[in-house]
């Protein structure tokens, strides 16, 4: 007769290990699997994104990245990407879930042009400065978005030194880096999630999708509210939601977290607001160091408007 309880015993035993070798394995093998990686050949690529996309295509190199977004005909985001180039195509680290929708979008621009768009099987990977870049990268460069920022790689299987999403988010987080998460679709605009100080537009470059009102925003200081990293002084942010609270007033929502840390969309006026609070706990703004000191004092109080210094000299 069959010992039940033995063969019990081995099953569960082996499972145990099952599990515990297929942890080690996903830890040594790491990439973020929320990013996908398109492909762009052909003689007129870099010329096709230029025309499309809210930074310069042209300052690309091998040893080099540029941020990018592509944005509506209004200037409301749609997608953010990294762009990396090598011999014979531009590679675009961009969300996964937007790859497709991408790919359509982008397609419908081709014309003429000699540019072919297509979806790879390749994965994103990251680290912080000073960790090994992986051995099966097909490229990599620096973060561009601020010093400190570490790397992001491009390679062809996991890589066993790419760091964790969890390390990943904890890291951006600190820095105060958006990531696709934190935008919002036809709805937030580039300077909104800080890609003017993150080195996410080109205001040099010719015209491309979006750009009017995106130059008028910047031109004008019509910002009304960014993405900024806040702390809570207790507790943790829920999971899902969030909404900052100044007295009765909503001022903002919270968008990426982990722990105590997260980034918010705050609103100008409650930049300076010491009475910040997220589910009844108190809330306050880290600024980041790639945020102009200058910037937070002229944002918080804005110069008065033409028309209220005529008035005034009457």
């Amino acid at each position: 007769m069959t010992d039940l309880p033995a063969m019990v015993g081995r099953f569960s035993s082996r499972v145990v290990l099952l599990e515990a070798v297929g942890t080690a394995v996903s830890h040594m093998h790491e990439y973020l699997s929320h990013r996908a990686v398109l492909s762009f050949t052909g003689t007129d690529r870099a010329s096709f994104l230029q025309g499309l996309i809210t930074n310069d295509v042209q300052t690309l190199t091998d040893t080099t990245a540029v941020w990018s977004a592509l944005l509506t005909p209004q200037g409301r985001w749609l997608s953010e990407f990294f762009l990396y180039a090598t011999p014979d195509r531009i590679l675009m680290d961009c969300p996964a879930d937007h790859a497709e929708m991408l790919v359509k979008r982008l397609s419908r621009f081709r014309l003429r042009a000699d540019v072919q768009i297509e979806n790879t099987p390749f994965q994103v990977v990251t680290g912080a400065e000073g960790r090994a870049v992986p051995e099966t990268v097909l490229t990599s460069a620096p973060d561009p978005r601020c010093e400190g920022a570490g790397w992001r790689a491009v390679v062809t299987e996991p890589a066993q030194s790419g760091e964790t999403a969890a390390a990943f988010l904890e890291r951006r987080l600190t820095l105060g880096l958006p990531d696709v998460m934190d935008f919002e679709s036809e709805q937030t605009l580039a300077l909104e999630a800080d890609m003017d100080l993150l080195h996410g537009v080109s205001w040099k470059k010719g015209c491309y999708m979006g750009q009017e009102l995106t130059a008028r925003t910047h031109y004008r200081g019509l910002v009304k509210r960014r993405l900024l990293p806040v702390v809570l002084s207790e507790g943790t942010f829920p999971d899902e939601g969030g909404i900052i609270v100044s007295g009765e007033r909503e001022v903002g929502d919270i968008r990426s977290r982990s722990g105590n840390r997260a980034l918010a969309m705050l609103r100008r006026d409650a930049w300076s607001a010491s009475d910040l609070t997220c589910n009844g706990q108190p809330l306050s703004v880290v600024w980041p160091v790639w945020f102009p000191e200058e910037m937070r004092w002229c944002l918080m109080f804005p110069p008065p408007r033409p028309s209220s210094i005529t008035s005034s000299r009457r």
